[in-house]
Formats: C-alpha cells, sequence, structure tokens
C-alpha cells in the first residue's frame, strides 16, 4: 500500500471516531442536521460508484480523508482550495494550484509527461470529478465559466461541454477550470466546522510525515520563480497558490526559520546567476525574469549579492 493511500486510511479512521464523539457532544438539533447531512453524504458515496467518466476519481477521493474535507468545507473555495494545499497525500504525479483572475478562479492541474490516450482521459476524468464533487455539495446549479484542455479535441466535443454545462477549449496552454467568485463563496450544503478544523489538522500532520514531499522552502522558491516574471510576487499571491492562507503560511515559515523576503531574494539570484552561464540571454531579460522593471536596479541588487555587476560576472566566466 503507497504512503498516500496510508496516509488517508489512517486519517479515515480517526476522522470516524472523532465525528462519532463530535456527534455526542452536539445538541439534539445539531445532531439531526449533521445525522442528516452524513446520510446524504453516505447516499451520494453509493451514487457516485456508478458514474462513468468521473467515477473512479469520484470514488478514490471519497475513500479518503481529503473527500470528506472537501464535503466539509465551508463553501467550494474551500473544498477546491483543500486540493490545492493536500494534493500530495491524493496523488505523486499531478499537481493542483488555484490562480486568481479577473474573471474568476482558476484550478489547474499540472501534469508532466506525453499526452497518450490514458493520459488524456486521467486529466478529462479528474476534472469531470472536481465538477461532480462541486455539484454534491452546492446548493445551486454548479457549472465552470469554461474548461481548458492542452491536448487536441476529439472528433465532437458535444458531450464534454454537455457535461461541464459551458464551451470546453481544447489545444490550450493550460489544464484548468474557470470557476467564478460566486459559485465558490456559496455555501456547501455539507459544511461541518467542527469536523473541518479536525480534517484539516490530521491532514496537515499527514502532510508533514511524506519524506518524498518537497519541502517547504523548496516549494515556495519554486513558486516564487514562476511568479517573477510578472513583477515582485506578493506573499499573499505565493500563499494562494500553495493553497494556504497569508496568515498559515507566514506562521509555517516562521516555523521553519524562513522570512518570505529572504527566500525570494535567494530565488531571483539563484534564477539570475544561472542564466548569466548561458550567453543568448541578454542583461535585459535576465532583468525582467527576475521581476525588475529596470535594468539598473537589478545591476544595484546582483552588486549587492555576488561584489560585482552582472556584466562582469558573466564575463569572469569566460
Amino acid at each position: 500500500m503507497c504512503v498516500y493511500v496510508r496516509a488517508c486510511v489512517r486519517v479515515c479512521v480517526c476522522a470516524c471516531v472523532h465525528v462519532s464523539k463530535h456527534l455526542c457532544v452536539q445538541q439534539e438539533k445539531k445532531e439531526k442536521s449533521v445525522n442528516t447531512g452524513l446520510r446524504a453524504m453516505a447516499m451520494t458515496m453509493r451514487k457516485e460508484r456508478k458514474q462513468t467518466m468521473a467515477g473512479v476519481a469520484c470514488c478514490i477521493a471519497m475513500a479518503c480523508a481529503l473527500g470528506l474535507a472537501w464535503k466539509a468545507a465551508p463553501n467550494l473555495l474551500g473544498s477546491f482550495s483543500r486540493v490545492a494545499r493536500y494534493w500530495r497525500l491524493w496523488t505523486s504525479v499531478t499537481q493542483y494550484a488555484l490562480e486568481e483572475t479577473p474573471r474568476g478562479m482558476l484550478y489547474v492541474q499540472r501534469r508532466k509527461g506525453l499526452r497518450r490516450l490514458g493520459m488524456r482521459i486521467s486529466i478529462e476524468a479528474t476534472a469531470a470529478s472536481g465538477i461532480s464533487l462541486g455539484r454534491q455539495v452546492s446548493p445551486r446549479p454548479f457549472s465552470p465559466i469554461e474548461v481548458y484542455f492542452q491536448h487536441s479535441a476529439p472528433r465532437t466535443i458535444d458531450h464534454h461541454e454537455a457535461y461541464f454545462g459551458c464551451p470546453v477549449h481544447f489545444g490550450a496552454d493550460k489544464d484548468a477550470m474557470l470557476l467564478s467568485h460566486q459559485s465558490l463563496a456559496e455555501p456547501n450544503i455539507l459544511g461541518d466546522e467542527g469536523i473541518t478544523r479536525f480534517l484539516d489538522s490530521h491532514l496537515d500532520q499527514e502532510l508533514a510525515q511524506i519524506d518524498d514531499a518537497p519541502s517547504l522552502q523548496k516549494q515556495t522558491k519554486s513558486e516564487i520563480a514562476r511568479a517573477l516574471s510578472e513583477g515582485l510576487p506578493k506573499m499573499g499571491d505565493i500563499a494562494r497558490q500553495m493553497g494556504l492562507s497569508a496568515r498559515s503560511f507566514h506562521r509555517r515559515l516562521a516555523e521553519h526559520g524562513l522570512s518570505f523576503q529572504t527566500l525570494t531574494e535567494e530565488t531571483r539570484r539563484e534564477i539570475a546567476t544561472a542564466m548569466l552561464h548561458e550567453d543568448r540571454y541578454a542583461l535585459s531579460e535576465i532583468s525582467f525574469l527576475t521581476g525588475y522593471s529596470e535594468q539598473s536596479a537589478f545591476n544595484r541588487a546582483f552588486k549587492r549579492w555576488m561584489g560585482v555587476t552582472p556584466a562582469t560576472y558573466r564575463k569572469s566566466l569566460r
């Protein structure tokens, strides 16, 4: 049994014990409400086993604590955020992230490899399962604004658009779903604050125990590097990409003796020095890709880091 499955099983067992205790101490009205919610959850879990396109992904999600955390979240933004935060407990091949846009929130899948039939089906089914789970907890009909897939379109996309309830674009530059802020803010019909706090706590513990998971420092610097070409990233934006609130992100950095400003500076320096080894990159291009709007500011920063200007540093490498 892989580490991801073991982690989910452990948390599910703990969750069952906690939910039982939680129900025992609630008032009669609250007990009736929670019991009704849990019965509805069980019924939907049985229905999901019969689904085709999204069935496998849904059943796996429902069998683990991540599925419970999804349904117990206060709203759909909380549900999708938990996938972005805890995806390493679920999969070792796909990364998930939320990206803010003026039109809504992008729920992004990042997966490397050749786009053979199996991968294409897996990516589409994962997107479909996210919509399926969202429809189970949303109080109103739920569909994305648009869906994007990097691979080429099949002969017809009628079935895709009928299922998702929106335009589906193939040959895009990302695998993602654009979700409206309004739909993400709707309260989940099975949301439960007490169960959510419990599950988040245990999922955090399990996440910390995954030996092959990238360190907080490495993950943070990776997200900073991706964002630098758009300018100097803000801590809140990087926290959201990692599925964390700004407060939780700051606390976790502090627990490891790290600061966001220091990691940003280190990332900029590492990118700059690596690119200076390649003659094909102009200094102005390196300046832009490390988040500086002016080359003079980049020159001053680099001299502060390395004691010499970028041009002098590049000459010394020859």
